[in-house]
């Protein structure tokens, strides 16, 4: 709750917390919590009720609400924090978040490899295959030249910033990636290989979802003769083509069908 809130946690119950007004157990952090307190002061039912549908969809308190409050005894830190919050979870939402992290947690201590493999196919729209299939020296350069940026960084490197720290996390623990295989890897998920993380075709900057989905259906038919095959049956542009060949995924292609005979 106090996490996921607006203006809940943050310039609200973590100052409160600091300056000694509250403990972690009374200040807000659910809009259950606002209800059964005021009910617990001596606040009419009804009106800690519509006191807490205000606050939890950040409407605020109004001169009324804020006199019967002061009228049974609730401290003005306490009424201060409700005109603050501007959206939080009931207690429900709270904990069904709280039982979903501790899941995660589990699957990503015990399980790791399938942790790491389904966090990139989930959230990782901004892989950078080519950068994090160098190993973990190319993604902490990469991580530090970013940090450099400061205010300068874009909210795209800052994406790849939480993929580069994850990725860097991955192989602290030994887990290594696989360079893209054009034969092996999926279209968009993330797979197992031999113990080793192996990336989907879309992992690629510059292969979408759209080119990748087409090549994995192209080569059930079987192996591609050239890079001019590949992309024909593929249905693939040339510049995707560059990416897949600048990658290494293409070693060994001759450019056309045509042998030459000298």
């Amino acid at each position: 709750g106090l996490s996921h809130g607006t203006n809940v946690w943050v310039n609200n119950a973590q100052d409160l917390i600091k300056k000694g007004y509250a403990t972690l157990d009374e200040v807000i952090s659910t809009r259950d919590d606002i209800m059964l307190y005021l009910i617990k002061k001596g606040v009419i039912p009804k009106h800690a009720f519509t006191i807490m549908e205000r606050v939890r969809k950040g409407k605020g308190l109004r001169d009324e609400d804020i006199q019967e409050m002061k009228g049974n005894n609730v401290p003005d830190w306490y009424i201060e924090s409700c005109k603050k919050i501007k959206y939080m979870f009931p207690k429900g939402h709270a904990v069904a978040y709280v039982m979903m992290a501790v899941r995660i947690a589990y699957f990503k201590v015990y399980y790791p490899k399938a942790y790491y493999a389904t966090y990139f196919t989930v959230r990782a729209d901004d892989f950078d295959a080519d950068l994090i299939c160098k190993g973990k020296n190319a993604v902490r350069a990469k991580i530090k030249e970013i940090q450099n940026m400061g205010n300068n960084a874009s909210k795209k490197d800052n994406d790849l910033l939480t993929i580069l720290e994850i990725a860097n996390e991955m192989y602290c623990r030994g887990i290594n990636v696989l360079p893209v295989d054009l034969y092996k890897s999926d279209s968009v998920k993330f797979l197992i290989k031999d113990e080793e993380i192996l990336p989907p075709l879309n992992a690629l900057q510059g292969v979408g979802d759209t080119a990748a989905k087409s090549i994995v259906s192209a080569r059930e038919n079987g192996e591609f003769l050239s890079k001019e095959d590949l992309r024909e049956r593929a249905k693939i542009s040339k510049t995707v083509i560059q990416v897949l060949d600048n990658h290494g995924c293409l070693k060994g292609f001759p450019e056309t069908n045509q042998l030459s005979l000298f």
